[in-house]
C-alpha cells in the first residue's frame, strides 16, 4: 500500500500482525513511524508494550522473544524493527548471528497480541531470500521518492492547506532548489510559509532569498547563461562563486559534468530515448533530464561536442600548469557565448 493508505489504516482500522516499510523517502518514512506511535498513545498503550529493536545489534532472536510476549496491561506490543539488513544483499561483519528461520516460522503464525514493524529502509532489497519474500507477504507500506507529479500534488496540498498561494515561478524553482526530494522540500517550506504568513503568497524572490543554493546549482545557472549567450551575467557568476571561494578547478569539474549530461541527453534523444528510459539508463533525476532536453532543442549536436571537447581540454592544460586556471574559465565563458550569439 501506499503511505496515505497506510496512514490512514494505521489511525483507524484495526492493526496488522506485521509490517513492512519499504522505500528510501526519510520524510514519509518518519510520518508513518509517527503515526504507529500516535496510535499507541492513542489505545491507551503502557510504554512497557513499546520496544524497538537495532539488527546491527540485536539478534532476531531477541525479535521473536518479544513477539511471543503478551503485553502489559494493554491489547497489543509495538515492536520495531529497525535495520534489517538480512533483507538486502549486504555483508557485514561484527553483527549477531540472525535466527533467519525462526523469522519464517514465528510470520506463519503471528500472534494477534504483538504488532511487528520491520523498517527496511534501503534502496533494494533481496527478493531472492526465503525471508524477504515471507515478510512481502504481510502488509507492506511502500515510502519511496515520489515521481515528479506525485511532488508537486503533495507540496501543493500542503501549502494550500496552510492557506498560503504560490507562483507557478516560484514554485518550480523550489522543487529545482530542493532537487525534487521531499524531505529537503519540507525542511525548507515552513520558513517560506512564515514569512509569507496566512493569506499571502510564496513569491519568486522569497525562494530566491530564503532557499539555499548548492554549488550545483549555480553551475547549472552558469550553465543556462553560457548557453544563451549571456557573457555579462555568466561572468558574474562565476566572481561570485570565485568570490566565495570556490576553485576554479572545481567549478570546470562540475560544468564539464553538466554538458556531459546535455551530450548524453542528446545523443539518447537522436536514438529515440525518451525522458523515462534517459534518466534511468543514466541515473539522474527525471527533471534533471527533463531540464536538459529542454536546453539541447535549441543547439546542434556539434556545439555540445565542441563545447564538452574544450572544457575537457581546459582542464587538461591547467592541471598539467600549461594555462592559468582563471583565464582559461573566463576565455571558455567569452568564446561559447560569442559562439552562441552568432
Amino acid at each position: 500500500m501506499n503511505t496515505q493508505e497506510a496512514l490512514q489504516q494505521i489511525r483507524t482500522a484495526p492493526l496488522k500482525s506485521v509490517y513492512l516499510v519499504t522505500g528510501t523517502e526519510d520524510y514519509l518514512v518518519q510520518e508513518i513511524r509517527q503515526a504507529f506511535l500516535d496510535r499507541m498513545k492513542k489505545d491507551d498503550l503502557e510504554e512497557l508494550n513499546f520496544m524497538s529493536f537495532d539488527m546491527e545489534e540485536n539478534g532476531l532472536g531477541a525479535v521473536i522473544d518479544e513477539a511471543e510476549t503478551l503485553p502489559f496491561f494493554g491489547d497489543y506490543r509495538l515492536i520495531f524493527v529497525e535495520n534489517p539488513y538480512f533483507l538486502t544483499g549486504e555483508k557485514k561483519s561484527n553483527v549477531p548471528d540472525q535466527d533467519v528461520d525462526g523469522l519464517v516460522d514465528y510470520l506463519k503464525q503471528p500472534l494477534d497480541t504483538s504488532i511487528l514493524v520491520f523498517w527496511a529502509n534501503y534502496p533494494k532489497l533481496d527478493a531472492r531470500k526465503k525471508i524477504t519474500k515471507a515478510l512481502k507477504k504481510t502488509a507492506v507500506i511502500e515510502a519511496a521518492p515520489l515521481q515528479e507529479r506525485d511532488l508537486r500534488n503533495f507540496l501543493q496540498r500542503y501549502i494550500s492547506n496552510e492557506n498560503v498561494k504560490i507562483s507557478k515561478e516560484a514554485f518550480d524553482l523550489f522543487l529545482r532548489l530542493t532537487d525534487f526530494d521531499l524531505s529537503t522540500a519540507m525542511n525548507e517550506i515552513e520558513k517560506l510559509l512564515l514569512l509569507a504568513g496566512e493569506g499571502g503568497t510564496i513569491t519568486l524572490q522569497l525562494v530566491q532569498d530564503l532557499v539555499p543554493k548548492t554549488l550545483e546549482h549555480n553551475i547549472f545557472e552558469l550553465t543556462e547563461q553560457i548557453l544563451k549567450g549571456d557573457t555579462e551575467k555568466a561572468y558574474q557568476t562565476y566572481e561570485e562563486l570565485h568570490l566565495q571561494g570556490e576553485e576554479t578547478i572545481k567549478l570546470t569539474a562540475i560544468l564539464i559534468g553538466q554538458i556531459r549530461l546535455l551530450l548524453q541527453t542528446k545523443l539518447l534523444q537522436k536514438n529515440g530515448y525518451q525522458q523515462a528510459n534517459i534518466a534511468e539508463t543514466l541515473g539522474v533525476h527525471p527533471y534533471r533530464v527533463k531540464l536538459a532536453m529542454q536546453q539541447v532543442a535549441k543547439f546542434p549536436l556539434n556545439l555540445l561536442v565542441s563545447m564538452y571537447d574544450e572544457l575537457v581540454e581546459n582542464d587538461y592544460e591547467v592541471k598539467t600548469g600549461q594555462a592559468d586556471k582563471e583565464m582559461n574559465f573566463q576565455l571558455f565563458i567569452l568564446k561559447t557565448t560569442e559562439k552562441i550569439k552568432k
